[in-house]
């Protein structure tokens, strides 16, 4: 993978003020994000996975701008998000799109579909009313709505129909980054398997690349090309989803790949419990955030503990040749 990263997150940290005294003072912070670093390249799929609280979608409302962050760098296309401003930066931000959980409290029931997919581009101004219409045409036939259904509201679609018309509206702007926050988890299995089939359509024809967001493994080792696993806002183990899934190495991937229902489950021997109260993320562990709750802690993982790679900290490690370029990495001493 030579290619310039489109994307790149440099030491991401995302605080929220906790508790208030009388005067209003934060009492204390809320650590949703620490110190992330991840990067998506072009055209591949990078998946999030992780438990309900882990700062999943904290992690990717930060990198779209709807929140800002407390410290680190977000890099697209190599210009500096916060660096920025202005038309350029309206620019770079057009570059990424992102498709919510809930379709329907994302779309403005008061607007037509048309009017819906192409407002992006009405906000953006400089085209008019029958342009936006000839857009709205092109991208509901990309996305399989039927163009004579557009000037109905969104309320008169099924499920996976608005999900469609969400991820039309996405596309308006030609971006070249689509970041997906659980975009199926609202549907029927079925319907949610002609979305990932159009997500991946849409992948092949216009060269898109994909920031995942779910707490469904299977679905991310499906999807995506690479996976970053997170515990209590922090990457604990990266790399190809072939590597990370087949060769898990922090004991917390280990334990969510274990509690997935599975026929023949190759992890069978590890305990799928996970021991002890999910730590506060007003008040982060010492040293591993995860050895509260490991079966294999010791004194060691109460030192810092940094990504490194799989391959360095277990030589024989056997993985194949696919697997090593991927820079498999795991933020575990006793990997």
């Amino acid at each position: 993978m030579n290619a310039a990263p489109l994307l790149r997150v440099e030491n991401l940290t995302v605080r929220f003020p906790g508790a208030r005294n009388w005067f209003g003072r934060a009492m204390s912070e809320v650590h949703a994000v620490n110190n992330v670093d991840l990067v998506v390249l072009p055209g591949e799929s990078l998946g999030i996975v992780g438990e309900s609280g882990c700062g999943k979608s904290t992690l990717v409302q930060a990198v779209i701008g709807l929140i800002a962050p407390t410290s680190g760098r977000i890099v697209v296309e190599g210009h500096d998000f916060a660096a920025i401003s202005g038309r350029q930066k309206t620019e770079i931000r057009q570059k990424m799109q992102i498709v919510f959980q809930d379709p329907q409290s994302s779309l403005d029931p008061r607007l037509p579909v048309w009017r819906l997919i192409t407002e992006p581009l009405h906000i953006r101004g400089g085209m008019s009313t029958a342009a936006l219409r000839v857009r709205a045409r092109e991208l509901a036939v990309s996305v399989g709505l039927r163009v004579e259904h557009l000037d109905r509201l969104a309320h008169e679609f099924s499920g996976g129909q608005r999900q469609r018309i969400a991820i039309a509206r996405a596309l308006s702007t030609d971006p070249e980054l689509l970041i997906l926050d659980e975009p199926t988890s609202a549907l029927d299995v079925s319907v949610q398997a002609q979305i990932i089939n159009l997500l991946l359509k849409l992948q092949r024809e216009l060269g898109l690349s994909y920031l995942f967001i779910s707490h469904d493994v299977s679905l991310i080792r499906h999807f995506c090309d690479r996976v970053a696993v997170m515990y209590l806002g922090q990457i604990v183990e990266t790399g190809a989803s072939a590597a990370v899934f087949d060769h898990p190495a922090h004991p917390y991937t280990k334990t969510l790949l274990a509690s997935v229902p599975s026929l023949q489950n190759s992890l069978q021997e590890v305990d799928a419990s996970l021991t002890g109260e999910l730590p506060n993320n007003r008040r982060l562990p010492t040293g591993c955030y995860y050895r509260d709750r490991c079966l294999i802690s010791s004194a060691e993982c109460e030192k810092p503990q940094d990504l490194a790679t799989v391959a360095a900290i277990k030589p024989n490690f056997e993985i194949s040749r696919e697997a090593r370029i991927s820079d498999h990495k795991v933020r575990c001493i006793l990997a």
